[in-house]
């Protein structure tokens, strides 16, 4: 059995998750994944999202710059706040 991976949060990922949560989304933790997969996936009015949390100093690295190039299905995008969440949600609908 493989030891699991443990999860170091960044400052504002819990305070994001709830409030995508308050208004409805669906939200499942792949923090704990690793290999450069995003923080979150996120469910919200018919579309998928997958969101990557950082800090306002935090940076994206090599292994997730990989998976973000390689991903084929669907929104990916680095997050700061939950405004900044709320603006890759509904853009697309605007």
């Amino acid at each position: 059995m493989a030891a699991r991976r443990q999860t170091n949060y960044d400052a504002n990922h819990i305070e994001i998750v709830e409030k995508l949560r308050a208004i409805g989304a669906v939200v499942i933790d792949l923090a704990a994944v690793g290999k450069g997969v995003p923080d979150i996936l996120v469910g919200w009015r018919g579309r998928t999202y997958l969101l990557e949390i950082k800090t306002t100093k935090g940076y994206v690295r090599a292994t997730q710059e990989q998976f973000f190039r390689s991903w084929v299905g669907g929104r990916i995008a680095v997050i700061r706040s939950f405004d900044e969440a709320l603006d890759v949600l509904t853009e697309e609908r605007q």
